[in-house]
């Protein structure tokens, strides 16, 4: 990827770009069918951003991402980033 969309993502989020490689990395061979896995990304994802995500929210996100077959890309990931 573009040197210059992480250093977007960094400057907006406040995030190290290490923490989104880290992350990233993470994610590649994750099972976004499987409750714990996804709960683990979304606690960790909370954790870099330094945001606290409220029981229900956390689960909201959960269902959606397990019960929609949503997709965890980078702009997933900066879109959660940036929401408060």
């Amino acid at each position: 990827m573009d040197q210059h969309f992480f250093k977007n993502i960094e400057k907006k989020t406040g995030v190290n770009m290490q923490d989104i490689f880290a992350l990233a990395n993470s994610l590649q061979h994750a099972n976004f069918k499987d409750e714990k896995t996804v709960r683990d990304i979304v606690k960790r994802v909370a954790q870099i951003a330094n945001r606290n995500v409220p029981k229900e929210l956390e689960d909201r996100i959960v269902q959606s991402i397990i019960n929609n077959g949503k997709q965890m890309d980078f702009n997933t990931i900066a879109n959660m980033l940036n929401k408060k």
